[in-house]
């Protein structure tokens, strides 16, 4: 039977691959409490990696998108509202598994899939990985629900504000950088809180989609999985996923509270928009 502290040292950082830990996962009567609770810590490691790397680059994309929605541009605003629409209107889940069937097996099957800045083929093989292809996904997808986000907060901007940067004879692009985006991001981001959160438990979906998880290197809810299907208890493994998750909400509330404090900063305390935790059961 294994000590905690050689728990601790085989599996911390085992979600990372076999290089970082123990060869083998622990099996059957061997498997301890410590070793659930390192295990599943380690998995950790790629819930904040998807999360962290969709929410700042998915942050980017949906302003842009946002802005070309809001456009009265007669291409770039029905291309955005489709996107939006798009992957607004299907199931993330879903689309793991058609992303998965895009990036493997119509390569294998002959079929490039030219997207611009790389090919498709046969021996593409970064796109292919949940680290890859299963962060593509999310990233998409938290960019069609952020767009829609900062494209009702670019509707709910006072025109005095904008009638105000006019007269004061500000540019275009002076408009937007100081009076603009600043507003539509206090007006958007309590509701984008909450699109982090929910972001940051649809990375439980990526390993139990298609993407396969090699050398047994998953994130959280992935090992808690093979722990139930090797102990029959689910009492165990599941709340201490969800102990971990609670905590991950914790301080993205708290860090994104400290983020809302600063763009309301100017406003009268009783005017400062509070942040409320209403999460999505249904998307």
């Amino acid at each position: 039977m294994r000590s905690c502290a050689e728990s601790f040292e085989a599996y911390i950082l085992r979600a990372l691959g076999r290089d970082y830990g123990a060869n083998l996962l622990p099996r059957g009567l061997d498997i301890t409490i410590c070793d659930q609770l390192f295990l599943i810590a380690s998995g950790l490691i790629w819930n904040i990696y998807f999360a962290g790397l969709a929410i700042v680059i998915g942050f980017g994309l949906a302003v842009g998108v946002a802005v070309a929605r809001f456009s009265e541009n007669r291409v770039l605003s029905p291309l955005a509202g489709g996107f939006i629409f798009l992957f607004r209107g299907s199931p993330l889940f879903i689309q793991f598994f058609f992303f998965y069937s895009a990036f493997v097996l119509l390569p294998r099957s002959g079929i490039d899939i030219p997207l611009g800045f790389v090919t498709l083929t046969v021996n593409t093989s970064a796109l292919t990985t949940a680290q890859v292809g299963g962060l593509v996904v999310l990233v998409l997808n938290t960019t069609a629900y952020s767009a829609e986000l900062f494209v009702g907060a670019l509707r709910s901007i006072p025109k005095g504000d904008l009638e105000a940067a006019d007269a004061y004879g500000m540019s275009g692009f002076t408009k937007f950088r100081r009076v603009v985006f600043p507003s539509m991001l206090r007006l958007a981001w309590p509701s984008y809180t909450n699109e982090a959160i929910f972001l940051t438990h649809s990375t439980t979906l990526v390993f139990l989609s298609a993407f396969p998880a090699r050398q047994q290197s998953g994130e959280a809810f992935y090992y808690a999985r093979y722990f139930v299907d090797q102990t029959f208890n689910p009492f165990f493994a599941y709340p201490l996923v969800a102990a971990y998750f609670i905590a991950l909400t914790l301080a993205i509330i708290g860090a994104f509270g400290l983020m809302n404090r600063h763009l309301n900063r100017h406003l009268p305390q009783e005017r400062r928009a509070r942040y409320r935790f209403r999460p999505q059961y249904l998307r």
